[in-house]
């Protein structure tokens, strides 16, 4: 039987544009038993949400300001919160908002040991982001929505595909979404930090000889961090991104995939790696140099191609045995070729 959650919408901190990724997005986690939204419809900036709350069978709940430059949503939102939770058998819930007032609601309902999914724009206080076992962005949900819906209709929504299941999404979209400006954007937490946390499990396990799942892994860094989100890094699959973290090395056993440290070698050694790795991802249709020796020098800020006995990057990665060159116009691609 699956899980079942209640979702409550703050309409006063978030838009009707992001219900459908919302609804998608939780249908993931469970079966959505209580949808409902708290506002004043009497205010004319309600009004978008109306065919929304029709086509998804959302009930609104009236509250009205009673104080002006108040939010009486939040006080109606968190009591029916409280009802719910000693009167319902619930397993879970999302609480919709871009409000840091709903951090003590979200505490107490862990608390009781209710699972917490948050949902707010990208300007949501880091306290309620910290307060959910799970928190994601609205803009990357509705980015993520986008990409399925273009596909879905035969468009290319992006011409650059890094590999299967794996694309790059547009930071200058996501920041245009917040309506409030960069200055109180979230940022992401870095990928040095993430490989660091990975590196931490990974060596827990080794220590009490066990293996780190993919899952594992997974679950471990949302508890770390709420909000994290691959789709935030331009990926929509965890084993895509933790790939591009020169540290780790993923061992897929049919259908079981581990997550591993590369063993204690040489730069070189994990530059050569991380090279055939890139490469490999881009399977038939390669990978262009130029695009190939961005990535090189994020990974590795001080590459110099003179370090390592060649004069051109060209002649750099054709020294690489199964790799071919293929001119393709004015650019030039790598591809791996199996024997």
């Amino acid at each position: 039987m699956e899980d079942r959650f209640a979702l409550l919408i703050d309409a006063d901190n978030v838009s009707a544009k992001y219900i459908k990724p919302i609804l998608d997005e939780l249908s993931k986690y469970g079966n959505v038993t209580y949808k409902r939204i708290y506002g004043d419809w009497t205010k004319s900036n309600s009004a978008s949400w109306k065919e929304e709350l029709l086509q998804n069978s959302i009930t609104p709940i009236q509250q009205f300001s009673y104080t002006q430059g108040k939010n009486s949503t939040d006080s109606a939102m968190i009591i029916d919160a409280m009802d719910m939770l000693y009167t319902s058998e619930l397993e879970g819930f999302c609480l919709v908002s871009s409000d840091s007032d709903f951090t003590k609601l979200a505490s107490r309902l862990r608390e009781s040991g209710k699972m917490v999914i948050g949902m707010g724009e990208d300007k949501t206080p880091l306290p309620f982001r910290k307060a959910c076992d799970i928190f994601t962005v609205l803009e990357v949900l509705l980015e993520d929505n986008t990409i399925e819906k273009e596909e879905s209709e035969g468009k290319s929504y992006h011409s650059h595909v890094f590999g299967r299941g794996q694309k790059k999404i547009s930071s200058a979209s996501l920041s245009s979404s917040n309506g409030r400006g960069s200055k109180e954007k979230i940022e992401k937490v870095s990928k040095e930090k993430i490989e660091e946390i990975v590196v931490k499990i990974i060596t827990e396990n080794q220590n009490n000889d066990r293996e780190t799942g993919l899952g594992e892994v997974g679950s471990r860094l949302v508890k770390v961090y709420p909000d994290f989100d691959v789709r935030r890094y331009g990926y929509s699959l965890l084993s895509k991104f933790l790939e591009t973290l020169p540290k780790l090395k993923l061992i897929q056993e049919g259908t079981k995939v581990s997550v591993t440290l590369y063993e204690d070698k040489s730069k070189k050694d994990m530059l050569e790696e991380y090279i055939i790795r890139q490469i490999q991802m881009t399977g038939d249709q390669g990978i262009s140099l130029g695009t190939l020796g961005n990535r090189i020098r994020i990974q590795f800020g001080d590459f110099k191609v003179r370090d390592y006995g060649y004069s051109q990057f060209k002649q750099y990665i054709q020294s690489f045995p199964k790799v071919e060159l293929i001119e393709d116009g004015e650019r030039t691609r790598a591809v791996y070729v199996e024997d």
